[in-house]
Parts: structure tokens; sequence; C-alpha cells
């Protein structure tokens, strides 16, 4: 993971510098394995998020303020009373592991002074936050951890804290050059996996670099380094580890295109070599914690929002599978009412010509008097022409029923699991609790979902996305059905213009312009691409979407939330790239 030892070794000098001898003022606990500390220090009021994710664990400075729950979590309720106005006066970090320790200061309940320590692991799955007393004891953990769960080391109130050392890794820190070849040589990887292998706080991101640095090719056997590479690699470690030791670091992240690829809190050169495949870029920043908000703050969220929505998720989808079994059932269904017509003309031409069957007559041959071809037709010996006819009519008229009934079924079926699909897409762009409201509260009006305790509805406070074109415009996108409906009915203005994804479920996007107004060709691009990316498609090179005046939109009555029609349209094919446009935030 890029989030090594040495980033958070950066990040600790920053605190160090931002937050050291500063008060905590405030403990909120805004996700069940993240914590919200604000602290004022002579330097101003900063923000620390600290995340014990097990898919993303990190902590830096942050400008977001969170929402909490109504109710604190306990062991935010355990931090409010050990450490809430506490002086932190000591940011530290064993050697180089992927471990903070905060040491906290201040009064018992007795007005006599103490020391607490607040330690963030931030080691994938085994994540953890922890509170200690002095002596090292577990006071609680935002995690708890019993033996059935880990052999190695119990996280429970009570148990002393150790950091166990499992993987057997050496501190890169205090490493001798003579200690440096053996360790590698007794790997079996190639050079790069052997060094974040072999010791503690090195990413594969930062191994690589080392191999470039000293001119290795990392994905080299370790068994297979000669005594000179071995040196041009051990100077090149150890560079590393005395810019870390002096806390000469320099935050960037690398770009391929637009899009983020790794950062690092020494400068990466390695992707030189690449340059001629890919165009790389590089973006340096003076605060670790500013590079980290834009690196992770999006992951995050998503991830987060996968996690809040996978319950929603399994009701659409075994709702979607449903329907789409029920309606490839129907369609087939459909496929075996299609010799209804072959069955009247049968009785029509029976009917007309069926004096010519001779009686016991297995079949008649005539001429098909639609088409002026000759057409035989099966008959039931048993029975006269006549009877046969009637036989014929019955069969048309019981398929022709079935086929009006399918019609009408096979269309409410097709609308239900247009609505599924797009609002799965909505639980892809909910960013907020606000937006899952919207969206229960969908699923409730369709029958999928119960509404819970109250009969009464939700407050809903989530708002369509607003973002400004290269050309000053406002656009808007919804986020779910409820938000495209009120976006697309009671925003919009006749002339505003409308956007949407011609095959693919998505938002409706209202590009705002004045009346009788010329609006530039780059506006209608931008609005077609936030359109294309707030849509099931946005990860296709091109999308094609429909773009109309709102006034030609119309609601068919009774239809589900977000369904439209319109019988005009202009047509783009774009890409989904909107790193050129500017979003707002919400009111």
């Amino acid at each position: 993971m890029a989030f090594d030892g040495i980033t958070i070794a950066c990040i600790i000098q920053e605190c160090n510098q931002e937050i050291l001898q500063g008060r905590i003022t405030k403990i909120a606990q805004p996700e069940p394995d993240e914590l919200l500390l604000t602290i004022k220090s002579d330097k101003g009021q900063k923000r620390l998020l600290l995340s014990a994710s097990a898919t993303l664990p990190l902590f830096y400075f942050t400008e977001d303020n969170k929402p909490s729950p109504t109710t604190a979590p306990s062991f935010c309720m355990l931090l409010r009373k050990h450490l809430q106005n506490g002086r932190i006066i000591k940011i530290s970090q064993p050697g180089l592991e992927r471990i903070v320790e905060f040491t906290i200061q201040h009064l018992d309940e007795m007005g006599d002074l103490c020391e607490k320590k607040l330690l963030l692991e931030c080691m994938g799955k085994h994540s953890n936050l922890i509170l200690c007393n002095e002596e090292g004891i577990i006071l609680d953990s935002i995690k708890r951890v019993p033996n059935f769960l880990s052999s190695v080391r119990e996280v429970l109130p009570g148990k002393p804290y150790f950091i166990p050392n499992t993987l057997e890794k050496e501190n890169p820190l205090t490493l001798s050059q003579e200690a440096f070849p053996p360790l590698l040589l007794s790997s079996s990887d190639p050079v790069y996996k052997a060094l974040y292998g072999k010791f503690t706080g090195i990413s594969p991101a930062i191994a690589q670099e080392m191999c470039y640095q000293a001119g290795i090719d990392g994905d080299l056997p370790s068994q297979a380094l000669t005594p000179e590479q071995m040196e041009q690699l051990y100077t090149s470690f150890k560079q590393t580890m005395k810019e870390t030791l002096q806390g000469n670091f320099a935050p960037n992240i690398v770009y391929a295109g637009k899009k983020p690829v790794d950062f690092s809190a020494f400068p990466i050169t390695r992707y030189q070599q690449m340059m001629d495949k890919e165009t790389y870029t590089t973006r340096s920043y003076s605060s670790i914690s500013a590079l980290l908000e834009e690196f992770y703050t999006e992951k995050s969220n998503q991830t987060r929002m996968r996690q809040k929505t996978a319950d929603l998720r399994k009701i659409v989808q075994t709702a979607l599978e449903r329907d789409n079994k029920k309606y490839d059932l129907q369609l087939r269904q459909i496929q075996d009412t299609q010799k209804k017509d072959t069955y009247r003309i049968y009785g029509e031409l029976l009917n007309t010509y069926g004096y010519g069957a001779a009686p016991g007559a297995k079949s008649l041959t005539t001429t098909n008097y639609y088409t002026n071809e000759e057409i035989t037709i099966p008959l039931d010996p048993t029975l006269s022409a006549t009877e046969n006819a009637k036989k014929y009519f019955e069969k048309y008229g019981k398929l022709k029923r079935t086929y009006e009934a399918l019609s009408l079924l096979t269309q409410e079926v097709k609308a239900q699991i247009t609505q599924l699909d797009s609002i799965l897409t909505a639980l892809d762009l909910a960013q907020s609790e606000e937006d899952l409201a919207e969206i229960r509260e969908e699923l409730v009006q369709g029958g999928y979902l119960r509404r819970k305790s109250s009969n009464k509805k939700q407050k809903i406070t989530s708002r369509p996305l607003h973002y400004i074109s290269q050309d000053g415009y406002s656009i808007y996108v919804g986020k779910n059905n409820f938000q495209n409906d009120a976006l697309t009915f009671q925003f919009a203005q006749g002339n505003d213009w409308w956007f949407h994804s011609k095959k693919y479920p998505g938002s409706h996007v209202i590009l705002k312009v004045k009346k009788g107004e010329e609006v530039p060709d780059r506006a209608f691009e931008d609005a077609a691409r936030l359109a294309a990316y707030y849509s099931k498609g946005r990860d296709q090179e091109k999308v094609e979407i429909d773009y109309v005046q709102k006034k030609q939109v119309k609601k068919p009555a009774g239809a589900k939330p977000g369904f439209v029609v319109y019988y005009t349209n202009y047509s783009i094919v774009i890409d989904s790239d909107i790193s050129g446009l500017e979003k707002q935030k919400e009111e």
C-alpha cells in the first residue's frame, strides 16, 4: 500500500509543526472506524482525521467537518472522558512502523495531571484505534479483537498493548551496511519485493524507486544481484532513510494524463522511463495532508458509500434478477403467440374454400388471397372444414388475448427494470446519507422496501450537483430519480437545455440559459460530458447523449420517478472527462 511508514513519518512531521502542544477541543466519531479531532494550538484550529478503515486506513488534516451520529458511540464517549481538553505533548512513530502514537496530557477526575496514549495502527484489515493508560494497558479500542479472532494479540480493555512482530521485518532506519546484503540474498523474490518484504514501512512504490535510483531492474531476482549492484542499492536505500530521518520530504502525486496513479513523500522519478508509452506528469505539494485529501477523499467516500449501500444494492439486484427472468419468460411467451395470425388466416381460408376439402382429408391446399400464393392448411380428419375453421379461430382468439395481456405486462416489467437500473446508478452516485434517504424513499414507494417504524416520510435535504462550465454557465445534475424529476419539471425553465444518456440509465442534466441567449458549443459539450460521467456508461470511451430544450420533455401520467419522453432531440457522442469543470459546494 502507498500509505507506508515513510508517508506516516511525513505526516507526523506536519503534526509536530501544526498541533504539538495543542489542546483537543472536540472529539467526534463520524464513522464506526473513524475519528475527527478538533485541535487548537498557537497555529490556529485544525481538524485531524484518523481512520482505521480496513480498506483505507490513514490520517491527515482536513477542512471538512463530517456530520456525526446523534448519539455518540461508546468509544467516542470514552475518548471525550479521558482526552477532552487534553494537551498533545508528543507525536511519535515506533521505528518506521505504520503506527502513530499521540501522547496526551490531561487532568483526571481528582484533578491530577496524567497521560494517555491514543494509537492509530494503519495495517490494512488489522487497522485499529487504541486508547492506553500510562502503563500501556488498553482502556478500549475502536475495534475489539478477542482471542478467537487473533491468536497473536488480543485488543481488549485491561490487556497490555504491544506491537506484534508477526512478519519479522527489520527496522530500515537502524540497519547497518553489513546486514543489508544477507537479508536481500535470503529472499527468492524480485529485488523490489524483497525490499518491502524484509523492511518495515517501505511500500512497493518506494521500493521500485530505490531500484530505479540505483540503476537496477526491480524485477531482477534478489539472489542474482552482483556485489556492485548490491552496493548501489544500499546507497539508494540509505539515502532514502537519511532523508526520512532528517524530514526532507517532498510530497508529490504522479498523474497518467489526468488520472492519479501514485503518490509518495519523496519525488518519484521512475515514471520517466515510461514517458514514451504514456504522458506522466508530477504535481508537488507543500503539505502531505493536502496531497492525501486530494488522493484519498474520493476513494474513501466511494468505499464508505459502497459499504452503506450494500443492503440497498442487494434488494435492488435481487428484484432486478427476478424481473429480468420474468421479462425473458414473457418475451418467449410472446414469441409463441406469433402463430396467431397464421391460425386466423387458416380459419378465414377454410370458411371461404372449405367446401373443396374431401371428408376425412388431413389437409387442404388452396390459394392464400392475401399473398396470392399456394398454402397447405393442416386439418383434423375427424372434423368438418367448418369445425376446423372454428378450431383455428379459437386458437387465434386465445393467442391474441395472451399477446395483448403479455404486451402490457412486458411494458410494466420493462419499466420496472429501467427504474431498478436507474436506482443502481443512483447508488453509485450517492455521496451522503441524505442522498440515500431519497433512494430508500423511492424503494419504499415502489414496494421494494418497507418503511421503518414511523409512517412519516423522511425530510429530504439532498440537493442536485452544481457545476460551472468553462464558459461560466451553471449546470445541474440530479443524483437520483426524485432529484431528476424535481430538476427537470420544477427547477428548469422551458428554454433551458436538458441532457441525458441515450442508452444508459443516468442523471438528468440541466444547462441553465437566459431566454434568447446564444450558447457556445463548449457549454453544450460540458453539459454532455456531465451526462456521460453521471451515467452507467461513464467507463465507456464515448457515450451518446441526447439533448433538447426542457419544454420538449414530458412526463407521462403515472410514469415512474425519473421517466420522461421526448419526440425530437439532438445527439452528441462525447467522452466523460469532467476534469475541466468546477464543482460547487452544496448550499
